[in-house]
């Protein structure tokens, strides 16, 4: 059959489902007759076959582009899918989430110890090397001297509930998108995730070293610690969730490599959708206990906050290893995202 000879034989079924789709999508199914639901069933099996046969022999790009349109149309109003319920998200938060993370542990713990290894080199670089603390220290640290601000925030009245619900919210979508860095970066087969993960760790052991050399290392500990811990974990699971894509890129595992990186993905996005709650707590914490300085809350407190948090926060992430792995370790993860 010729093409102009095919596309005037099924013309007619084709503007009779744009039709339905144009009433579907205007009042809904549900304003379908039962003949014409059934009638909109058949023609997009019929449409489809039409598709296929205009791409097996390179018919008008026009055309093409034509059914391909019905045929995308009629597939989202007959399987439009399920939107996550709350219950859903729950189920993925209580028990998926740290279902996933007993699975995915390796890379957790080689994003951890990136970021310790940078870390530890930041410590030990400014201690053999202070000058270089214009290329490790935190640009908005450089001027400051650990003790007159300690003295500083000791004779101030700290920050008003407006302050602290501004800060909050702009540490919460900094963390969010460094989290989202740490991520994406997994594309480049996790260099750039371990780079991040360094770097990120590089800081905090750079300034911990000049508060120490100061002797305020407490002092420091009890400003990092209490939203560190959570807010450290999350982003180290984000980094874990770049090297899950990077898994795929480099061991695919008998797939070829642009399946295994897709089913790789969908392990990676849980993970990282898991970090919500906990990026949540850090802000919240960062943006109230960590800015109440001594005396008014002493360095034992804020230490001790901050042992009571992390004990929390790893008691819900090693959750599923303390119920002996009764999750099962998609099923809450599919339902958050299904």
């Amino acid at each position: 059959m010729e093409m102009a000879e095919f596309i005037e034989s099924r013309k007619p079924r084709w503007e009779q489902l744009e039709s339905l789709l144009d009433r579907s999508e205007s009042h809904g199914l549900r304003e379908l007759s039962l003949e014409d639901a059934r009638t909109l069933g058949r023609l997009y099996r019929a449409v489809s076959s039409d598709l296929l046969w205009v791409r097996a022999r390179s018919g008008s790009a026009d055309v093409n582009a034509y059914l391909n349109d019905l045929v995308g149309r009629a597939y989202a109003l007959t399987y439009p899918g399920r939107r996550p319920r709350l219950a859903d998200v729950w189920g993925f938060v209580a028990r998926g989430f740290p279902a996933l993370m007993r699975r995915e542990w390796r890379m957790y713990v080689a994003s951890l110890l990136l970021l310790l290894a940078g870390v530890g080199f930041g410590y030990v670089g400014m201690m053999v090397d202070p000058d270089a603390a214009h290329y490790l220290v935190p640009a908005e640290h450089l001027n400051l001297d650990p003790v007159e601000r300690a003295a500083d925030e000791a004779a101030g009245d700290g920050m008003s509930v407006g302050d602290q619900a501004q800060f909050t919210t702009y540490l919460f979508t900094h963390n969010i998108q460094v989290a989202f860095l740490a991520f994406a970066l997994g594309i480049t087969v996790g260099l750039g995730t371990a780079i991040m993960l360094f770097v990120n760790g590089l800081f905090l052991g750079a300034l911990a070293q000049v508060y120490a050399a100061k002797g305020m290392a407490g002092w420091f500990w009890a400003w990092i610690l209490p939203h560190g811990i959570p807010e450290i974990t999350a982003i180290c699971i984000a980094g874990a969730a770049g090297l899950v894509i990077a898994r795929g890129m480099v061991a695919p595992r008998g797939l070829p490599r642009g399946q295994a990186v897709r089913q790789e993905a969908v392990t990676a996005v849980r993970l990282l959708f898991g970090t919500l709650v906990l990026f949540v707590l850090a802000g919240f914490i960062e943006g109230t206990v960590s800015q109440i300085h001594p005396p008014k809350l002493s360095v034992a407190f804020k230490v001790s906050f901050a042992l009571t948090v992390g004990a929390g926060v790893y008691a819900y992430l090693l959750s599923d290893w303390l119920r002996g792995g009764r999750a099962a370790p998609d099923g809450g993860a599919e339902s958050a995202h299904g």
